[in-house]
């Protein structure tokens, strides 16, 4: 087999564009005119040089060509960064952001409103492009990119509406806005989106009314395929995606493209169309695709890349497809010069470029020993994976190991998921009987994408953590290097790739964890799930009590994972707050929970209903705490020492820390004290009780807030204090009063944010203490 000479002139122009131009945002326009002019000055020099002494360069001639308009693009590049980044920044706009102006603005919304979860209340943001704006007292036509951030009125509008609203100006984060605007009414919709984006909206809730007789979990990724809308992707679904590399699929792709573009192909060629008519008919599809996804830079740098994939591996080998993937990172950048310092679009240029440059030689590796089907379906995730990973870890601080299985295992069931939603979407249109008949078809494929997710997920060994430090970084991207050499050579041998199979298959049903980590006859650990509360009690054989979640599943998922967890006793949720709660969707990830016990105040309201349904949705029985109340679960004993009242809005300290559920645990002789985020409020109700506070060790009540009542922690005469708390905090947490309170008691002190994860572990004759972190 002839190997295919690379062509790879138009990379360097490629890469000092994507440079100069993510330095441009951060420079004046007068900067990035000045250097774009001396940039293009010398490229073009190198040119007539070139011209002049074509003769003796006639060798070399090709890459003085590549350096001179490698030097060019950058110019181009830098000048369009700077001249939009300072476009932004000029007019009225920024100037009474600066201000905080109170302004009313008539605008046209550019993205769909999305809906998200506060600390205490939803809100909804969507972009606009202000046309005229009013503020003190003037009032100019100007194009300024705003984010509004209003209440759920703002969910009616559409992309495309013109829309009048007043509300507060702040300064905005970031080179692509103008300001941020606090909405103070709801919008007025002065005319409505064109018949265009009207009839493209009426798909997109035609596909939500075909996927609507689904399940929860197949409701929601039906739109999320075809469409990109993930709004409705239970929270769980969505890390286990994150774990198991597919969360690609969550969003518009490349590939949803070339599902979509391939589709239509195929019935215009069986409907007889040749030639040029399928030209057209491919760009139709494309402009649709686009419309419906959203014209989006996400959208529109998805549909780039992969119409590129497509190309390189179908039209003209690896030379076209890498010289396409250059000209359209060039074009896209000039087109929208923000992409420069997106992390989506690093992914998808190298995904891109991992496939068109390592999927064909592995491919055809593979294809010495099994079906060329097969060798692609293996080749291309493999190969897209293995570019990407080092980037990936850099971002979640993880590296999934079982990425490119769970892809494969997936991608067949992803194409009819994508085409049958899409018809299900457009028949809904005129037929809502027929479009759930659809969608309960399309159904089928995507139940089988959830049940990979879900199943690889809870593989005990699914993902390693990786320290996201430069150093750990740049040794990932050397051993993916080393990986990528070796890979051609491993993937010929059937018995070479047998042997890495089963290597990693065992690594991840037994991994092998942190060296020494868990502690033997540890008792409870202190999980470090940043600014937030994850506490797990060992009540033998093998099962446990999780008391608190944290904010964040993969945290949690990460701690009960270190302590080979497969079975949850009972989950205690001491309070209602995002940095307790957030986290469940990670306790239940893989693993069998039996039952869950919350605080009696259901505060947040939006919280509270979260838990609700996802214990509803697992089928897991939910009680509420009551003080003086008695457990025992396997070795272990406790008893609920409060909340004894329920604190309203206006009286002191915050309601729901002091309905904070605080337990008094017994196990193998020693007295551990778990206080929730529990105020003075709640800690004097405790004194007041006559319970008996006396502990081995405590764990300090609101990550060491200053907000203790002192007696409190005095009456727990505990030799060890453990404070649960994120690094960097904007709190202030751990407060110096509370620290000098507890080292007047002559406590140990350990602290998550410096120690890690931290184990109490029994001796004995006493408790003893491990961290995770020297």
């Amino acid at each position: 087999m002839t190997s295919e000479r690379l062509d790879l002139r138009l990379a360097p122009s490629a890469l000092a564009a994507w440079s100069m131009t993510a330095m441009g945002l951060g420079w004046s326009s007068g900067q990035a005119v000045l250097g774009a002019v001396a940039l293009a000055t010398v490229g073009f020099a190198l040119l007539c040089w070139k011209r002049r002494d074509a003769d003796e360069l006639a060798r070399d001639s090709r890459w003085v060509l590549a350096a001179a308009c490698a030097l060019i693009v950058a110019g181009s590049g830098l000048a369009v960064a700077g001249l939009r980044a300072g476009a932004v920044q000029v007019g009225p706009v920024p100037v009474l952001a600066e201000q905080q102006a109170q302004v009313t603005v008539e605008a046209v919304v550019v993205t769909d409103p999305v809906l998200r979860q506060g600390r205490f209340s939803t809100y909804v943001v969507v972009r606009i492009s202000a046309r005229q704006v009013t503020g003190r007292g003037e009032t100019t036509r100007v194009r300024s990119p705003l984010l509004v951030i209003a209440d759920e009125s703002w969910m009616q509008v559409h992309l495309g509406d013109n829309v009048e609203t007043s509300g507060r100006l702040s300064t905005a984060d970031g080179p692509d806005l103008a300001a941020l605007l606090s909405a103070r009414e709801d919008p007025t919709v002065l005319s409505e989106a064109s018949w265009v984006f009207a009839g493209i909206s009426q798909v997109r809730a035609g596909l939500t009314e075909a996927a609507s007789p689904l399940p929860a979990a197949q409701r929601a990724l039906v739109p999320a395929l075809v469409d990109g809308d993930d709004s409705g992707m239970p929270p769980d679904m969505v890390e286990d995606f994150k774990t198991t590399g597919m969360t690609h699929l969550l969003a518009v792709s490349g590939s949803n493209l070339t599902l979509v573009l391939g589709f239509v192909l195929f019935i215009a060629r069986w409907c007889g169309v040749r030639a040029h008519g399928l030209t057209v008919v491919g760009v139709a599809a494309v402009v649709f695709f686009v419309l419906l996804a959203r014209p989006e830079p996400s959208v529109l740098r998805a549909a780039a890349m992969g119409l590129v994939a497509l190309a390189g591996l179908v039209a003209g080998g690896r030379k076209r497809g890498i010289r396409a993937l250059c000209v359209a990172v060039v074009v896209l950048l000039l087109l929208d010069p923000w992409l420069a310092r997106s992390v989506g679009f690093m992914l998808s240029t190298l995904a891109t470029g991992g496939i068109l440059l390592l999927a064909p030689p592995w491919r055809d590796a593979l294809a010495q020993w099994m079906p060329v089907p097969l060798a692609e379906a293996i080749a291309v995730p493999l190969a897209a994976q293995m570019v990407c990973t080092p980037v990936v870890a850099a971002i979640s601080g993880q590296v999934s190991l079982v990425a490119v299985g769970a892809n494969l295992l997936a991608a067949p069931a992803v194409g009819p998921t994508t085409v049958i939603g899409l018809i299900a979407g457009l028949v809904a249109v005129m037929s809502q009987p027929l479009g759930h008949l659809g969608g309960l078809l399309a159904g089928i494929p995507a139940w089988w994408i959830i049940n990979v997710a879900r199943h690889a997920a809870g593989v005990a060994g699914a993902s390693v953590d990786w320290p996201a430090t430069p150093f750990a970084i740049a040794a990932l991207a050397l051993l993916c290097v080393l990986c990528v050499c070796a890979m051609a050579a491993v993937l010929r041998r059937r018995l070479a790739c047998l042997v890495v199979v089963v290597v990693v298959s065992v690594g991840m049903a037994q991994p092998l964890g942190r060296m020494g980590w868990p502690p033997d006859d540890w008792l409870m650990v202190v999980c470090d799930v940043g600014q937030g509360d994850g506490l797990v009690l060992n009540a033998g054989s093998g099962s446990v009590v999780v008391v608190d979640a944290g904010p964040e599943p993969s945290d949690i998922d990460r701690c009960l994972d270190d302590l080979g967890i497969s079975e949850v006793a009972l989950v205690v949720l001491t309070h209602f707050h995002a940095d307790h709660v957030d986290g469940l969707p990670g306790v239940l990830n893989g693993r069998v929970v039996h039952e869950i016990e919350v605080s009696p105040l259901s505060d947040p309201p939006q919280q509270a209903a979260e838990v609700g349904q996802l214990a509803a949705a697992a089928d897991i029985p939910l009680s509420i705490a009551v003080p003086g109340e008695q457990w025992q679960v396997g070795q272990l004993r406790w008893e609920v020492l409060g909340p004894w009242r329920v604190y309203g809005s206006g009286e002191e300290g915050d309601g729901a820390n002091n309905a904070s559920v605080v337990m008094l645990v017994e196990v193998q002789g020693h007295r551990m004290l778990l206080t929730g985020d529990a105020e003075p409020e709640e800690e004097l109700d405790i004194l007041r009780s006559g319970a008996d506070l006396a502990v081995d060790a405590l764990k300090v009540s609101h990550h060491g807030s200053a907000n203790q009542d002192p007696d409190f922690v005095a009456a727990t005469r505990a030799a060890v204090a453990v404070i649960s708390v994120g690094a960097d905090n904007d709190y202030g947490h751990p407060s110096i009063e509370t620290m000098a309170q507890l080292e007047g008691l002559g406590a140990a002190i350990f602290r998550t944010d410096l120690d890690g994860d931290i184990a109490i572990v029994d001796q004995g004759d006493g408790l003893a203490v491990a961290t995770s972190e020297p």
